[in-house]
Protein backbone atom coordinates (compact mmCIF):
# COMPACT_ATOMS: atom_id res chain seq x y z
CA UNK A 1 0.00 0.00 0.00
CA UNK A 2 2.65 2.14 1.08
CA UNK A 3 4.56 1.43 -2.34
CA UNK A 4 1.79 2.22 -4.29
CA UNK A 5 1.05 5.74 -2.95
CA UNK A 6 5.07 6.40 -3.36
CA UNK A 7 4.53 5.31 -6.96
CA UNK A 8 1.57 7.62 -7.33
CA UNK A 9 3.91 10.64 -6.40
CA UNK A 10 6.21 9.81 -8.47
CA UNK A 11 8.39 8.34 -5.17
CA UNK A 12 9.91 4.99 -4.22
CA UNK A 13 11.69 3.25 -1.48
CA UNK A 14 15.43 3.57 -1.11
CA UNK A 15 15.71 -0.35 -0.60
CA UNK A 16 13.42 -1.12 -3.62
CA UNK A 17 15.01 -2.21 -7.17
CA UNK A 18 13.74 -2.42 -9.92
CA UNK A 19 14.17 -5.14 -12.54
CA UNK A 20 15.95 -2.46 -15.25
CA UNK A 21 18.13 -1.04 -12.86
CA UNK A 22 20.20 -4.55 -12.15
CA UNK A 23 23.31 -5.19 -14.14
CA UNK A 24 22.40 -7.56 -16.83
CA UNK A 25 24.88 -10.67 -17.48
CA UNK A 26 24.78 -12.01 -20.96
CA UNK A 27 24.27 -15.87 -21.26
CA UNK A 28 27.48 -15.66 -23.04
CA UNK A 29 29.49 -14.10 -20.20
CA UNK A 30 27.93 -16.51 -17.63
CA UNK A 31 29.72 -19.29 -19.77
CA UNK A 32 32.51 -17.81 -20.42
CA UNK A 33 32.95 -17.31 -16.50
CA UNK A 34 31.83 -21.22 -15.88
CA UNK A 35 34.42 -21.94 -18.51
CA UNK A 36 37.58 -19.74 -17.53
CA UNK A 37 37.07 -21.43 -13.31
CA UNK A 38 36.62 -24.94 -14.68
CA UNK A 39 40.04 -24.06 -16.81
CA UNK A 40 41.13 -22.85 -13.47
CA UNK A 41 40.19 -25.35 -11.06
CA UNK A 42 41.97 -28.29 -14.19
CA UNK A 43 45.24 -26.09 -14.20
CA UNK A 44 44.79 -26.44 -9.62
CA UNK A 45 44.08 -29.98 -9.93
CA UNK A 46 45.85 -31.31 -12.67
CA UNK A 47 49.47 -31.26 -13.02
CA UNK A 48 49.68 -32.99 -16.35
CA UNK A 49 47.58 -29.99 -17.99
CA UNK A 50 49.36 -27.31 -15.53
CA UNK A 51 52.72 -28.27 -16.96
CA UNK A 52 50.82 -27.96 -20.72
CA UNK A 53 49.67 -24.66 -19.61
CA UNK A 54 52.98 -23.92 -18.57
CA UNK A 55 54.78 -25.35 -21.58
CA UNK A 56 52.66 -24.24 -24.91
CA UNK A 57 48.88 -22.27 -23.62
CA UNK A 58 47.45 -22.04 -26.93
CA UNK A 59 47.86 -25.78 -27.07
CA UNK A 60 46.85 -26.97 -23.49
CA UNK A 61 43.57 -24.22 -24.04
CA UNK A 62 42.62 -25.52 -27.53
CA UNK A 63 40.16 -27.75 -26.14
CA UNK A 64 37.87 -24.73 -25.23
CA UNK A 65 36.58 -23.80 -27.96
CA UNK A 66 33.64 -21.66 -26.47
CA UNK A 67 36.26 -19.38 -25.05
CA UNK A 68 36.62 -15.53 -26.95
CA UNK A 69 40.08 -14.72 -28.31
CA UNK A 70 40.43 -11.97 -25.28
CA UNK A 71 39.38 -14.95 -22.83
CA UNK A 72 42.33 -17.32 -24.22
CA UNK A 73 44.57 -14.31 -23.94
CA UNK A 74 44.21 -13.30 -20.44
CA UNK A 75 44.07 -17.12 -19.44
CA UNK A 76 47.63 -17.36 -21.27
CA UNK A 77 49.19 -14.77 -20.30
CA UNK A 78 47.88 -14.94 -16.57
CA UNK A 79 45.98 -12.06 -16.70
CA UNK A 80 44.63 -12.01 -13.15
CA UNK A 81 42.94 -8.73 -13.38
CA UNK A 82 41.44 -9.18 -16.35
CA UNK A 83 40.00 -12.50 -15.45
CA UNK A 84 39.09 -11.26 -11.52
CA UNK A 85 36.98 -8.39 -13.63
CA UNK A 86 35.25 -10.94 -15.37
CA UNK A 87 35.02 -13.93 -12.41
CA UNK A 88 35.39 -12.16 -9.10
CA UNK A 89 37.79 -12.23 -6.73
CA UNK A 90 39.78 -15.75 -6.91
CA UNK A 91 40.46 -18.23 -4.13
CA UNK A 92 43.85 -19.65 -3.48
CA UNK A 93 42.88 -22.83 -6.15
CA UNK A 94 41.44 -21.09 -8.69
CA UNK A 95 44.52 -18.62 -8.56
CA UNK A 96 46.98 -21.51 -8.85
CA UNK A 97 47.79 -21.29 -12.58
CA UNK A 98 48.18 -17.66 -12.91
CA UNK A 99 50.70 -17.61 -9.88
CA UNK A 100 52.65 -20.00 -11.95
CA UNK A 101 52.23 -18.28 -15.31
CA UNK A 102 53.24 -14.60 -13.27
CA UNK A 103 56.07 -16.45 -11.82
CA UNK A 104 57.39 -17.56 -15.22
CA UNK A 105 57.80 -14.10 -16.52
CA UNK A 106 56.70 -14.87 -20.02
CA UNK A 107 55.15 -11.71 -21.43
Amino acid sequence: MATRTLERIGKRPENEVHEEELPKVTREGQAGKEVILSVLARAADDSAFLARLAEDPSEALSEYYTLTKEELAALASGDIRKIESWCGKLDKRHATWLWCRLSQEKW
